[in-house]
């Protein structure tokens, strides 16, 4: 083999790993976005929401949802179909930190996070997450799933769905219009004696 052909060959090889070296390293950096609740939707029967001090229970029996220890308010509609439609389906996607000391940063460590377990008829937790509130980009938020020590950027801003005050959650009932009586009959009208 002729020296040329040999520093041709060498440089080809070299070029050739440097592309897959590249190429790998691209692939690490790829964002993949997921959903963070894969379970069926129809075997949640509670949902455990804690920020800070406060916390509140939503559990359902049968097919009607209920604040747990608050029988004077009733779920709101609206509230518990973002819970479903946009809270668990809520994407988790570039990874933004591995690293315990800088959850306090994005808002999800234990005491500043939002913490939302999601438990099955058997009481079996089938989903925990931690959101924390970006401070750069409102419309999104952060998002800790499970043990996993990843922290993921969520595609969109889902913790102001997650109150922890009944009066998010409930309405009063809404009190019924009593019905007028019907009306007393004319006696003029009525009264056939006369005629």
């Amino acid at each position: 083999m002729t020296k040329n052909l040999q520093i041709a060959l060498i440089v080809l090889i070299v070029f050739t790993g440097l592309y897959f070296l590249n190429r790998s390293s691209q692939s690490k950096l790829e964002s993949t976005s997921q959903a963070i609740f894969t379970d069926d939707p129809e075997d949640i029967f509670k949902f455990l929401i804690q920020n800070g001090e406060e916390a509140i229970e939503l559990a359902r029996a049968d097919t009607t949802w209920r604040i747990s220890g608050n029988d004077t308010l009733n779920i709101k509609s609206r509230s518990i179909d973002n819970l479903f439609d946009k809270v668990l389906k809520v994407n988790r996607g570039t990874i933004i930190s591995e690293n315990p000391e800088k959850y306090n940063k994005y808002s999800v460590d234990d005491s500043s996070g939002i913490h939302l377990a999601v438990i099955n008829a058997k009481g079996e937790t089938v989903g925990y997450y931690v959101f924390g509130r970006s401070k750069s980009d409102y419309s999104r938020s952060y998002v800790r799933v499970g043990n996993d020590p990843k922290v993921y950027l969520a595609d969109q801003n889902v913790t102001y769905m997650l109150a922890t005050r009944a009066t998010y959650w409930g309405e009063k009932p809404k009190e019924e219009e009593p019905v007028p009586p019907p009306p007393l009959p004319n006696p003029a009208i009525t009264d056939t004696t006369a005629i």
